[in-house]
């Protein structure tokens, strides 16, 4: 076989080494404990929205992967499956809200519609909603 074909072959065979050992890297990270994390911005359900609203670009570099600590008031809770919640958050907006993702809730019937909440999770985009993944109750104000 000739040099320049080893060569080649060589260096395919590294580059698909690379990419299985880092599609298995990201593929086995752990998501981050919002509930214990510092967030990286404090805001409005309102604020959050009327940001993606008006400069979605703009929004989306700011606010996308990093953790938001997010106060609003109950739209709706919804079951998700059997292990996940997902709680919207009103903005104002008849058409969009902040729909918070979470894991192991235990008990959605302590979440009503028109209470006032504060959590934290994951910005993780806006598709006519602002997107909160890996969330977590801070306060739950009566």
């Amino acid at each position: 076989m000739k040099l320049w074909v080893k060569i080649v072959l060589f260096a395919v065979l590294v580059i698909v080494i690379t990419a299985i050992c880092v599609g298995l890297h990201k593929f086995n990270l752990k998501h981050p404990d919002t509930a214990k994390a510092k967030p990286d911005f404090v805001v409005a359900a309102t604020v959050l929205q009327k940001e993606f609203e008006d400069n979605e670009g703009t929004a989306s570099s700011k606010y996308i992967n990093k953790i938001l600590e997010v106060t609003g008031t109950i739209a709706s809770v919804t079951p998700a499956d059997s292990t996940h919640l997902n709680i919207a958050l009103k903005t104002g907006n008849d058409m969009s809200s902040v729909i918070c993702s979470f894991q192991n809730i235990t008990d959605p019937s302590k979440y009503k519609t028109g209470e006032e909440i504060t959590l934290r999770g994951e910005c993780s985009g806006f598709l006519l909603d602002v997107l909160l993944k890996n969330c977590s109750i801070v306060v739950k104000r009566k």
